[in-house]
């Protein structure tokens, strides 16, 4: 309910069209907390995502008759054919997540929370304050009196048919708010947007098992999103506090304390100051050392006095996020991933004249990210490029497709084609055909997995041009002749055991060996393109590893 000091805040009244709602009495400055709730009913979901109807009835009949009609007064999104089911219909329609117990999620009714209307574009936040056992709202910019106050039903990374789709199901409305009402256009550009941050977090949920200044750029990439999206809250916010975990992990502490800085100032807005996020942050700016992940490494080793002072924001950011830029002679075994994986508007036309003008034969390989599988006459898919452009990309092989594995056509695995080129369908339609079966791959792999993994072993295996080699455990270069290579893949330097270790556990070359067990995607790492005769294809037959 309602504190004290909550009570002139906002009014519940009707919205038209919206039903009750929640509107702002007055001003209320960015970051206050509008509600703190305790759960009017607690119920635990079952293995089905529903709730037992004898414990919702046990809990109501203990309710006091005023508080029955307020939960009887909620809202109902679905229908019903009888009492018991009419409570699940309510409280399923109301419930807001809680904790957990034993991995049992736990949701709960709020009264006054359960006023509040969905807006994609939210301008509140809605959170289970474990550390003082109530539901809290806090709003997430200035509100004016009179405007109304919404949080969002669902996950943010949901593209807007996603969106639209689990409102209807879940509670019965079709959104109409000003994301859902873009022109296509906007809308698609938005969505592609979230498609990469949903990748994102995929590609996240393995950070531990990366190297770290590769998860430190997938954050970045993560938190640069959010914030072309204007959803600098919670959501940017984790990518601070995740970086803040990783450089504690590898410890950073100079960096770990501006992380930290960065995510309690949006903790505070939107969980609020006694909230564990804001603890947990708010303790490692006081002292990063204190937290428990620091110690397990000391591979980017700084203290906190070595934060960089009178840079411009671009040059301090920079220096932030580039925690392992390549410098000198490094650099050269990085190519831009243009030149080795090109966009779709970078390849030739059909004709054999590319995109800059020239008909001279350029070695190319391809790289996308299917999207979508639609299987009619002939297979066809949709494919994302490394410029984020969605391209068609159709069969026209013996088997119209048959010939690609069916336990690899499906959403986030990615393509590779040799000598694609830009094609016209009888549709008017610009996309690849593929009329050569051995000219195209699938590999079980996100995109930008592949394009790091590539980076990587091209940094790692490559002898520089001085003669010296990078060593995959400290990342210190010393002459080839010294070093020793990983006996499995044969791909990675050392420059003794202990560096190798390092490599294996701490910089992720225990997941990167296994995945190149894959001859092709091992070729793929290390082909020279441009050394290469018109007559290549899958199964890549080149040298076993560089030299």
């Amino acid at each position: 309910m309602k504190g004290p000091a909550m009570k002139t805040l906002y009014t519940v009244q009707d919205i038209p069209g919206r039903g009750k709602g929640v509107v702002a009495a007055r001003k209320i400055p960015k970051g206050t907390r509008i509600m703190s709730e305790k759960p009017l009913m607690r119920l635990p979901k079952n293995e089905n995502n529903t709730m037992s109807p004898l414990a919702i009835r046990y809990q109501l009949e203990a309710l006091s008759e005023d508080q029955q009609d307020a939960f009887m007064s909620l809202h109902n999104a679905h229908s019903f054919q009888h009492l018991p089911e009419q409570y699940i219909r309510i409280f399923q329609t109301n419930c807001l997540p809680m904790d957990d117990v034993d991995e049992i999620a736990i949701y709960g009714i709020f009264l006054e929370a359960a006023r509040i209307n969905h807006d994609c574009d939210y301008n509140a936040s809605s959170s289970w304050n474990d550390n003082i056992k109530r539901h809290v709202v806090h709003v997430l910019r200035d509100i004016q009196p009179g405007e109304e106050i919404t949080i969002s039903y669902h996950t943010p990374v949901r593209t807007r048919d996603a969106r639209l789709e689990a409102l209807k199901k879940s509670f019965n409305f079709t959104c109409v708010c000003r994301l859902c009402s873009l022109p296509d256009e906007q809308s698609q550009a938005r969505d592609r947007k979230l498609e990469k941050l949903s990748r994102l977090r995929e590609l996240l949920k393995a950070k531990e098992s990366m190297p770290p200044h590769e998860a430190l750029g997938y954050l970045h990439a993560q938190l640069r999103l959010w914030i072309e999206l204007g959803r600098e809250d919670h959501c940017s916010a984790t990518a601070h506090s995740d970086a803040l975990t990783l450089s504690i992990t590898y410890g950073d502490l100079a960096r770990a304390r501006v992380f930290a800085q960065k995510a309690l100032s949006v903790y505070k807005t939107v969980f609020g100051m006694d909230s564990y996020q804001a603890i947990v942050c708010n303790a490692a700016v006081m002292d990063p050392a204190v937290h428990p992940k620091y110690g397990f490494s000391t591979i980017w080793n700084t203290s906190v006095h070595e934060t960089p002072r009178g840079l411009g924001h671009d040059d301090f950011e920079n220096w932030l996020w580039e925690r392992e830029k390549p410098v000198g002679p490094a650099q050269s075994l990085s190519p831009p991933r243009k030149s080795l994986f090109p966009g779709f508007v970078d390849l030739p036309r059909k004709n054999g004249v590319d995109a800059g003008g020239s008909s001279k034969k350029t070695r190319l390989c391809f790289l996308g990210v299917i999207t979508s599988v639609k299987i009619s006459d002939r297979l066809e898919f949709e494919i994302m490029d490394i410029h984020h452009e969605i391209i068609p990309l159709h069969f026209y092989t013996k088997g119209r497709g048959t010939e690609m594995p069916p336990g690899l056509c499906h959403r986030d695995n990615t393509v590779a084609i040799i000598d694609a080129s830009q094609d016209v369908f009888e549709s008017g339609t610009s996309g690849i055909r593929i009329e050569d079966p051995q000219k195209i791959k699938i590999f079980p792999h996100l995109l930008d997995r592949i394009i790091s993994l590539n980076n990587n072993v091209r940094e790692f295996s490559l002898r520089q041009d001085n003669g010296m080699r990078k060593c995959h455990g400290c990342y210190k270069t010393a002459a080839a002749a010294t070093m020793k290579r990983c006996g499995r893949c044969s791909l990675y330097w050392y420059c003794n055991k202990l560096c190798q270790i390092v490599g294996w556990t701490t910089n992720a070359h225990q997941v990167n060996c296994k995945a190149l067990k894959d001859p092709d995607l091992r070729a793929l790492c290390v082909i020279k393109w441009d050394e290469e005769d018109d007559f290549v294809r899958f199964p890549l037959k080149i040298a076993d590893a560089p030299s």
